[in-house]
């Protein structure tokens, strides 16, 4: 019979232990990737409570840091805590991250200052609930796969995995809706959530999984830190202008961070593989369902990030506008208009997490991909300024898409490796969908502004001088890097009342200049041209990433389960020095197709 603790709680060989870990896990992982978006249309919210405008050069790092601290902060410590979950346990580092977040939540909420001071606030206690968030996406999964038998996972795993790309999206919608109550419940939201979690987790969790104890690798820990964080943080300031160049990809400093931060983690990468016990286990790359699913993985995580922040400058700075919303509206509706994207997500990801349980992960992931790449094309044959329906069903559709390849995609990955050797995989795994994420913010903002620098000057002026602007401050305002103009948008500021006002040119104009030039028409039809020729390449590229990602996913392998053994020479299970050693007869030809 199965036993119960004195709680009621059900026990671990309780059958119904796995649905409790599933609704917890998941709850936890949501919670994390919500927090990792939320702000992002709450920022005008957020920077108007504490007084201060974020658009004035001197607090563009402060934004800058809104946006990226906390997802820098997860993509770098997800493989550690994964690792620490292996050696002491997976259910502790996943509570104790439940912990942190909750206190942070708490933090953000009681922020005690305005100012540059209330902006190092928030973003300090960010980038420490950063670190509880990445306890529980490191561990979520492999809690799931420890709990889940391997005929069950895929729907398990799936239904995890939709939940946090998901969260994602969700993040858009929950931060507009608080946000126009209050600026203050953007973080309140995760106060109760975290504490409810946390209780229940401590009192419903237990120690399933395989662990490994080992002595902390900290060699291999600082040079990941140092050069993840290096590499990151530079590609975060090579948006910004430096200089008489629109990005900052010349400055000195994002060069040495770019090669240095590199240099580093190729270092790391010699210094992990001739490790006994490394933080990073180089060695699942010989295993080809990871190695070729966290390629996958990273190439769609990148494609993703640029779809969200392209398809949020659409709506914001274009549509929405053109259709009759304020600017101060915009960041709300736009969240709504995309929940036909996480619609897709949350239909396909469950269902396609259970076929791969009958199929495998290849032809699901593969398909997957190929339709998200299609619906990237697909968005480009559409007018910029479209009709919902068909904007609806594209991102609908490539939802669809993006669903059936993360959940088959991400229980391959677990599934391939040892049950010792879960906690790092999980890890490993997040922190490629993270950094996936990070980049996906440097590489296509950089492109959507080199698209931009091209025709966008032109047309600013143009536009000005026929609204009455002299030529002088028109040609000093047109030659203003464009991200200016693309983070007005972003933000839901009204973008040309943020390039005028403080030049003080709307003084010198007529009221029905005045009027036209921050109107809700005037910037939206002056930058559909150069937002499309940016557009074009943004998508252009993420196609192409995601058909790459695809025919990783072809050469992924059959459905293949690890089996837990060790071979006969004493290699790792799961990575026999002679293929197909340790493994049962019965097994060893997929072993062989998959090591």
């Amino acid at each position: 019979m199965a036993r119960s603790t004195r709680s009621g709680v059900f026990h671990r060989d309780h059958p119904r232990y796995k649905w409790i870990v599933l609704s917890n896990t998941t709850l936890g992982v949501l919670m994390a990737t919500i927090n990792g978006s939320i702000v992002l249309i709450s920022l005008p919210a957020i920077f108007a409570g504490i007084q201060l405008n974020p658009l004035e050069a001197s607090n563009v790092s402060y934004l800058l840091w809104m946006l990226m601290g906390y997802i820098l902060v997860t993509a770098v410590l997800v493989v550690t805590f994964g690792r620490l979950g292996d050696m002491y346990g997976r259910v502790r580092i996943y509570n104790l991250g439940f912990v942190i977040f909750a206190l942070a939540a708490i933090a953000l909420f009681f922020v005690p200052f305005t100012g540059a001071a209330g902006a190092d606030w928030l973003i300090g206690w960010r980038l420490v609930q950063a670190v509880g968030g990445a306890m529980l996406m490191a561990n979520s999964p492999a809690i799931l796969t420890d709990a889940f038998p391997a005929n069950r996972r895929g729907m398990a795993l799936g239904i995890n995995q939709i939940a946090a790309i998901a969260g994602t999206f969700l993040g858009l919608v929950v931060g507009g809706v608080l946000a126009e109550i209050d600026w203050r419940a953007v973080f309140f939201v995760s106060v109760p959530i975290g504490i409810l979690g946390t209780i229940w987790s401590y009192v419903s969790l237990h120690e399933s999984g395989v662990r490994r104890p080992s002595r902390i690798d900290w060699a291999g820990n600082i040079l990941f830190a140092i050069g993840l964080v290096a590499l990151l943080t530079a590609i975060t300031y090579g948006i910004q202008p430096y200089g008489d160049s629109s990005t900052g990809w010349l400055n000195p400093w994002v060069l040495a961070g770019l090669i240095g931060g590199g240099a580093l983690l190729v270092v790391f990468v010699i210094v992990e593989s001739r490790l006994a016990e490394p933080m990073f286990n180089v060695r699942l790359f010989r295993i080809r369902a990871f190695a070729t699913g966290n390629l996958a993985a990273l190439l769609a995580s990148i494609a993703r990030g640029g779809l969200q922040f392209m398809l949020i400058i659409w709506l914001q700075g274009i549509w929405l506008p053109l259709h009759g919303y304020s600017y101060e509206s915009t960041p709300l509706w736009a969240g709504i208009y995309l929940l036909p994207l996480t619609v897709g997500f949350l239909v396909a990801g469950p269902i396609s997490g259970t076929l791969s349980d009958r199929i495998g992960a290849r032809a699901l992931a593969t398909t997957g991909l190929l339709v998200v790449a299609a619906t990237f094309v697909l968005l480009l044959v559409i007018p910029v300024d479209f009709a919902y329906g068909e904007f609806a069903l594209l991102t609908f559709l490539n939802g669809i898409g993006s669903g059936m390849f993360a959940a088959p995609n991400r229980t391959a990955i677990m599934n391939s490796v040892p049950a010792d050797q879960r906690g790092a995989a999980s890890g490993m795994s997040g922190m490629f969908q993270n950094a996936g994420n990070s980049l996906s913010i440097g590489v296509f903002f950089s492109l959507m502004i080199a698209g931009l620098a091209s025709t966008l000057p032109t047309a600013l002026r143009d536009g000005l001088t026929q609204h009455g602007v002299a030529d002088a401050a028109a040609a000093q305002l047109a030659n203003l890097p464009p991200v200016s103009s693309l983070f007005a948008a972003f933000l839901g500021y009204n973008p040309i009342q943020s390039l005028l006002g403080p030049a003080g040119v709307l003084d010198h104009l007529s009221a029905a200049d005045s009027a036209a030039l921050t109107g809700k028409t005037f910037f939206p039809q002056l930058i559909s041209e150069p937002f499309h020729s940016g557009l074009v390449i943004v998508f252009i590229a993420a196609a192409v990433m995601s058909v790459i990602g695809a025919i990783a996913s072809v050469f992924s392998g059959g459905k293949y389960v690890h089996d837990d053994v060790t071979d006969a020479v004493g290699a790792p299970a799961g990575m026999p020095a002679v293929p197909g050693a340790g493994v049962p007869v019965a097994n060893a030809a997929e072993q062989l197709s998959d090591v």
